[in-house]
């Protein structure tokens, strides 16, 4: 070992890439990382700073949940086509994950809005606010789909678009203005899932960008056509054209156990 001023030890070694020592000692033992050299006598490991590119490209594969077997086999045919090609398979990984993680953000988020909306708001006041373009997936329905059907229609679309759970989405109903302006306040033709993550395609039904009026109903569905009535007549007095859909969903099913307490935020578009 009399060239030892050339190698650190396996604590200088561990320290340099921030890791424990016992990480070094496992992976010598299942012969994914041997030392350099290691003393005859004592049997301490010492490392190389040449190997610290290996070592640095282990510790990277890890991180993105790649197998020992894995880093093994790459190890063994090590070539910059064999790392290109785990590298493309990991950012596809990590490509998926992310939007994921967007997904779930903007999800929360519109629970958070929602929460403080419950905090803030007035049931009994019609607003004007402003919404960006969103894109829907929608599913068609009408008075005689059961709500047994409404549901497989639903968990069709969701698995569809790979939803890993119910929360990656919020889901709601959808009336033509149309059918408001004719006294139909019960001609739901649409339920409506939006999905954070997805791209406008001509598949999906584009909720347009603009003004729109916001009021809420508390309490009994069945009082919903009064609440559709004192709402065009806003319009009305207003002046204010709305056209589209009337788009409704719950927006505190996490926080309540009453029926009768249960709140569904209802906007309409105003036409520019």
């Amino acid at each position: 070992m009399n060239k030892q001023k050339h190698f650190l030890t396996i604590g200088q070694f561990a320290a340099v890439h921030g890791i424990n020592k016992k990480t070094l000692m496992w992976y010598d033992e299942i012969g994914l990382f041997q030392p350099a050299a290691i003393h005859p006598e004592n049997g301490y490991r010492y490392y190389s700073y040449h190997q610290s590119p290996i070592l640095e490209t282990i510790l990277l594969l890890r991180e993105l949940d790649v197998s020992i077997q894995e880093i093994k086999l790459f190890l063994k045919n090590r070539s910059a086509e064999s790392l290109k090609c785990l590298l493309e398979e990991k950012i596809t990984d990590l490509d998926l994950q992310i939007a994921h993680l967007q997904a779930i953000r903007t999800t929360l988020c519109a629970h958070r809005q929602n929460m403080a909306t419950l905090l803030t708001m007035d049931l009994s006041k019609i607003s004007i606010i402003e919404k960006q373009e969103r894109c829907l997936v929608t599913v068609d329905i009408n008075k005689d789909i059961t709500f047994e059907e409404e549901v497989e229609l639903i968990t069709a679309e969701t698995e569809k678009y790979r939803l890993g759970r119910l929360h990656d989405a919020s889901y709601g109903s959808m009336i033509p203005v149309t059918s408001l302006q004719n006294g139909d306040f019960d001609d739901y033709t649409k339920l409506f899932i939006e999905i954070p993550f997805l791209q406008q395609t001509k598949k999906l039904h584009i909720q347009p960008k603009g003004n729109y009026i916001r009021a809420f109903h508390q309490g009994d569905l069945a009082k919903i056509p009064l609440r559709y009535q004192t709402r065009l007549a806003y319009a009305d007095a207003h002046h204010l054209t709305l056209y589209d859909f009337s788009y409704e969903k719950g927006i505190n099913e996490t926080v309540v156990d009453r029926i009768e307490d249960y709140l569904i935020q209802i906007e309409i578009p105003i036409l520019a």
